[in-house]
């Protein structure tokens, strides 16, 4: 089983409807002007910021789904103190498949666009709907 890198979730967050990729260091990608997956910013004190494409920062919902996933599978994901109170959730690429990374992105992208968007998701993979 192959896992997944930062050239797939670029891949998959733009095979979704209505993304904007922002230009940056890593990859950063938004609906809606909302963000729903990107690099992460690694802050080690007394040191420069320093992005991280091996590891996503994605949106999950709400704190119950956050921490369930925490809970559930603390080698792939995991959250820092500026996280807290965030649906927010990091993601170890190396730890999920790819097939994996396209539930988790498109669920984050779900949870983020507006309403008028949400539909052509479904228009574009009827088998997902």
């Amino acid at each position: 089983m192959s896992m997944a890198d930062a050239n797939d979730v670029r891949r998959l967050a733009r095979g979704l409807p209505h993304v904007t990729e922002i230009d940056s260091d890593g990859f950063d990608f938004r609906v809606g002007n909302q963000g729903f997956v990107w690099s992460y910013p690694e802050r080690r004190p007394g040191k420069p910021r320093v992005i991280r494409t091996d590891i996503a920062v994605l949106y999950v919902g709400d704190e119950a789904e956050k921490q369930a996933l925490l809970l559930g599978e603390p080698e792939v994901f995991f959250t820092g103190p500026g996280y807290d109170g965030l649906p927010l959730v990091m993601l170890r690429l190396a730890q999920v498949s790819v097939g994996r990374l396209r539930e988790l992105v498109t669920d984050a992208w779900r949870m983020r666009a507006p309403d008028a968007l949400v539909g052509d998701l479904d228009a574009v993979r009827p088998d997902r709907a």
